[in-house]
Order: C-alpha cells, then sequence, then structure tokens
C-alpha cells in the first residue's frame, strides 16, 4: 500500500469495508496501517473524495459499533468456557 496515494487507500479500504462488512480493526489488518488511520481516511478524507462511499461505509461501521458488545460478549463465553468444563468435572 505504500505507492498508493491517501486517496486511493481511502478509497480501497472503503470499498474492501463494503464488500466484506469488515471492522475497523479487520481493516486495518488487511491493509497493514493502523486503525487510526482506518477511521480517518473512510471518515474525515473519503468524505471529500466520494461522499456517497462514504455514507455506505457509515452505515457499515454504525452497524459493527452496535453489534460490538455482542461480538465481546462471544469471545468472553469462549475465553471462560474451559473453566466450565473443569467445575464440571469436578463435580461427578
Amino acid at each position: 500500500m505504500k505507492n498508493y496515494s491517501i486517496e486511493q487507500r481511502a478509497c480501497n479500504l472503503a470499498h474492501y469495508i463494503v464488500e466484506s462488512k469488515d471492522t475497523v480493526r479487520g481493516a486495518a489488518r488487511k491493509f497493514g496501517v493502523s486503525k487510526s488511520t482506518v477511521h480517518k481516511d473512510v471518515s474525515e478524507r473519503l468524505l471529500k473524495i466520494n461522499p456517497g462511499l462514504a455514507s455506505e461505509v457509515r452505515e457499515i461501521l454504525d452497524e459493527n459499533k452496535a453489534e460490538r458488545h455482542i461480538r465481546g460478549g462471544m469471545a468472553t463465553k469462549r475465553k471462560y468456557s474451559h473453566l466450565k468444563e473443569i467445575d464440571g468435572d469436578l463435580e461427578r
């Protein structure tokens, strides 16, 4: 991504997020940039470059934000699920 202009990177990030419905963190990992860079590219820079695409990305980011607590809860459940199995073995 180093040979792209900032505008090209912002558009590429936006298209990736729209197509994959990935999170800011996932897009940052995929493109090798920071979460702050992704956020600034798709929320500020993209508004000036392509307002229509920016609104599509905003919808997806808002949806991801609304679902964030659910994903966090599921991750916590997976993290501690092995303790429940251990406790169950001790009761037998």
